[in-house]
């Protein structure tokens, strides 16, 4: 099994890039082989719903994906990144399924949050659920429906295919336990905590990263996976200073400002506010620019000014290729204001040389680069899955077949993106030092050094030209990559 390592991670679906885990495999190994180090394999369990979030059991592989035997194929290869949903599980699932069959019977009657315990009077004022943290215009609750007859309101954050977890239950702790010690034996390297800023609930509280809880709760999960060697990765989107928090403790996470900071520099020709994230972001985390979800917007609070914040949202409408206001409405199922649905390619107006810069400023910065399936293949929206789902996430989520594959590696922008990937999994400057050079305001020159290996990259926001240099592994002597 591989461990992580400062070097690509892919995220994709089991069935996004052929049919199976299998046909992943294979696509892997014949077009990727040097470009990716690490796989994260979106949600691969039996679920009942959000494209795999709403996991049934974590003790089995989703049949038409492949089983166990595929997954630690690919982790011979490659290090791997495991969700977890720790915030949630299937309302199909046998623990709850038992519970509503048991009631107070059921072994799992401690595993969900009843509104009858958890509130003072068994449900909120007014006043505690304005202040919660929720995806939703109501208290975040389902009816739970007894086999007696009886009804009682549990927690329900996300979907109601998605059923909280009371994390502070013994219950709760053994079962979360089974699935950590689950994932660590069948080849995680890394293991990525769905929503778990949403675990820690508290009367009174938003109900959303609650200190000191969420610290607490972070222990017991690290010590659960100490022995196996497995790093943990909280995710959460919100305020950047949130992030920072975590790093403090020595706990990877995600920088999701960087997309709509590039964003913005890309569309104004501007890389005052790209500058300064860059300087200021955490060391110890993984970078994106595109995920299944869509591009965030409340991850660049206070690194863009509000009206800067507006202004790139809507301009995506206009400078994106095949994007709309209305994808992101009740029309497509899509009433989530945190970030818009677009891939990254299309945000960039389709355009090769706005992307190629993207990820080229993504690979220098900070951290360890994540690519998206999709951004891997400079994916175009998918109008054709979203109108046929009505689902507004899907314009990113296309399913490529094989024979896709084959066609679209040879495209020039995706030939060039392989390159530059590859060269960032080899060169021994990435782990090194990060410096921003002095330059104008249109312009952006990172070097990274590593002893005597130097690799720097100049790009010019207004004409979209960039290039790269490094220290020649053989000769020591200086060459341009493009």
């Amino acid at each position: 099994m591989r461990k992580l390592e400062n070097k690509i991670m892919l995220i994709t679906y089991a069935d996004s890039m052929g049919n199976n885990l299998t046909d992943l495999n294979t696509v892997l190994e014949k077009y990727f082989s040097k470009a990716v180090a690490g796989v994260h394999i979106l949600p691969f369990f039996p679920s009942s719903g959000d494209r795999g979030f709403a996991p049934v059991d974590y003790h089995k592989v989703e049949p038409a994906f492949g089983d166990w035997k595929d997954i630690e194929a690919l982790s011979d290869k490659y290090y791997l990144m495991f969700d977890y949903m720790i915030n949630h599980i299937s309302a199909q699932s046998e623990y709850y399924k038992d519970f509503l069959k048991y009631k107070d019977d059921s072994k799992y009657r401690d595993l969900f949050i009843r509104y009858k315990d958890f509130w003072d009077n068994g449900e909120p004022t007014q006043e505690e659920v304005d202040v919660i943290y929720k995806r939703k215009p109501r208290a975040p609750y389902v009816d739970a429906d007894f086999a007696d007859g009886t009804t009682e309101k549990v927690w329900c954050t996300f979907d109601e295919e998605q059923i909280d977890i009371n994390c502070k239950s013994e219950t709760a702790k053994e079962f979360i336990q089974d699935n950590l010690n689950c994932l660590c034996q069948h080849g995680a390297a890394i293991i990525r905590l769905d929503a778990f800023a949403y675990a820690t609930k508290k009367a009174g509280t938003s109900c959303f990263f609650i200190e000191p809880d969420v610290w607490e709760f972070l222990k017991e999960c690290d010590k659960i996976i100490e022995g196996y060697g497995v790093k943990l990765l909280p995710e959460i989107h919100e305020h950047y200073t949130m992030q920072k928090k975590i790093e403090e403790k020595d706990y990877y996470v995600y920088d999701f400002a960087l997309p709509m900071l590039l964003i913005h520099a890309l569309y104004y020709n501007k890389t005052e506010y790209l500058k300064n994230w860059l300087e200021i972001c955490p060391r110890k985390q993984f970078t994106t620019l595109d995920t299944h979800d869509g591009i965030g917007v409340v991850d660049v609070k206070d690194l863009l000014p509000e009206e800067e914040v507006e202004r790139t949202k809507e301009d995506i409408f206009q400078y994106g290729a095949n994007v709309k206001k209305v994808y992101n409405t009740a029309a497509y199922n899509n009433l989530d204001i945190y970030q818009i649905n677009c891939s990254y390619f299309s945000a960039l107006g389709d355009d090769d040389a706005s992307y190629l810069m993207a990820r080229a400023v993504q690979f220098f910065a900070p951290g360890i680069p994540q690519v998206y399936y999709v951004g891997l293949l400079a994916g175009k929206n998918d109008l054709k899955l979203l109108e046929e789902t009505k689902v507004g996430r899907n314009i990113n989520r296309h399913y490529y077949t094989l024979d896709e594959i084959e066609q679209e590696v040879e495209r020039p922008v995706v030939k060039k993106l392989i390159q530059l990937m590859e060269f960032r999994n080899s060169h021994p400057a990435f782990d090194g030092e990060f410096n921003l050079l002095p330059c104008g305001d249109e312009k952006l020159i990172i070097q990274r050094t590593n002893g005597e290996y130097s690799a720097v990259l100049k790009a010019d926001f207004a004409s979209k030209e960039m290039i790269i240099y490094y220290t020649d592994l053989e000769t020591k002597e200086t060459k341009k990559l493009f």
